[in-house]
């Protein structure tokens, strides 16, 4: 057996563990003995005190594993009087031991078996101690490598969105609008225009994939994208926000609805000649933060097909929830009749003041005239270029 066997099956690794530890005791108490001339019939004294150590220290694992549940103001003190009571039964094993087979220990009253248990004391609460710092290093270790997943998936969430998001379509559809507007001369449209897109883009290419973000920032950067995909539908593309005023301070994933969105694009508006309409939520529930996104469209005949993860998007979702929040991250899919609803929930985290700071001072796409005329031109031309949607 390997020592990576060894680590993977925590029983074994316990009770080896648990047995060299008191072998180890048995030794060091033999080599004083040794040191100090007992008598042979000393070597059995040693051997019950450690036996009956093996023994009655072996419930600790339990205890322990309840403990560490516990907060640590009642953690210490409980850990301190069921150390003590351990060592008391422990010491009165190991007296009974020294007054049977060492001559030189008399007791002379009962009351004598108890002696030893403060000292003793020190070495049970040593064992839980241990105990406590292997479960700690383990818990640390478990942090760092859900940090490092969550770190790899949201990079790849990051490098999908650009792949399958930002696709040739997608740039092509913008770029028309903006070369429209200029043959306008729609100048200073289009050069918001250009600076809108470029806002985006640098978002998606810049922004730390482990770095949470406020709700408030997140619809920023969605706005962004919104606006500029309105170049292309105008009014077929309606937009609700439903923004809860005490979730925009909650720390949620980076780019974390852009996946959802694109699909209620792709799916419910893009398709349809009179469009539709998306809705985008935010609210607190119960500790809760429940994200939401809900189209108009035809719906999904068999939602299991994204639950299943056969969905990129949700698949990505899905599984940065999973390794960020564990079975406290939840996905849900719905049909609403007309039209499908996502919702992601996840515990809800406040933003420090520093974490609030806006994403932009100016948003690039407020008040900008010739949008409907772009989003007319780019219909015209769609037939002489690709079409589709993300």
């Amino acid at each position: 057996m390997t020592l990576l066997d060894l680590k993977k099956n925590r029983d074994l690794l316990f009770w080896s563990l648990h047995a060299l530890g008191w072998v180890g005791y048995a030794i060091s108490q033999y080599l004083g003995a040794l040191l100090y001339g007992k008598p042979i019939e000393y070597t059995q004294v040693i051997v019950i005190i450690t036996v009956w150590g093996f023994i009655v220290s072996a419930p600790l694992r339990q205890i322990c594993r309840w403990l560490w549940r516990r907060p640590f103001k009642i953690l210490i003190p409980v850990a301190l009087i069921i150390a003590y009571v351990v060592a008391l039964a422990w010491r009165v094993g190991a007296n009974w031991a020294y007054q049977r087979y060492d001559p030189d220990w008399q007791i002379n009253y009962w009351t004598e078996l108890f002696t030893g248990a403060i000292q003793a004391t020190y070495l049970i609460a040593c064992w839980m101690g241990l105990y406590f710092g292997v479960k700690y290093y383990e818990s640390m270790q478990q942090q760092r490598e859900a940090a490092l997943r969550a770190s790899a998936l949201a990079q790849e969430a990051q490098l999908k969105m650009l792949r399958y998001q930002l696709n040739p379509h997608f740039l092509f559809n913008t770029l028309n609008a903006i070369s429209t507007l200029i043959l306008d001369k729609r100048n200073a449209t289009a050069n918001a225009a250009v600076t809108g897109l470029s806002e985006f883009l640098r978002y998606t290419l810049d922004q730390d994939p482990m770095k949470k973000v406020t709700v408030a920032q997140e619809i920023e950067a969605l706005d962004l994208y919104l606006n500029i995909e309105k170049m292309r539908f105008g009014d077929r593309l309606r937009i609700d926000f439903a923004i809860e005023d005490s979730a925009t301070d909650v720390l949620m994933p980076s780019l974390l609805l852009q996946p959802l969105i694109e699909n209620a694009i792709k799916y419910a508006v893009s398709p349809r000649e009179e469009g539709g309409r998306i809705r985008i939520g935010a609210h607190l529930t119960g500790g809760m933060l429940q994200l939401e996104v809900s189209d108009d469209g035809p719906g999904l005949r068999d939602t299991s097909r994204l639950k299943n993860g056969r969905g990129v998007g949700i698949r990505n979702t899905c599984e940065r929830l999973r390794v960020l929040y564990g079975e406290n991250g939840q996905v849900s899919v719905t049909n609403t009749q007309p039209g499908l609803r996502v919702a992601l929930t996840f515990p809800a985290e406040r933003a420090t003041p520093r974490e609030t700071t806006p994403m932009t001072e100016r948003h690039p796409f407020e008040a900008l005239p010739g949008m409907e005329h772009a989003a007319r031109s780019i219909d015209r031309a769609g037939a002489s270029g690709p079409k589709g949607s993300l």
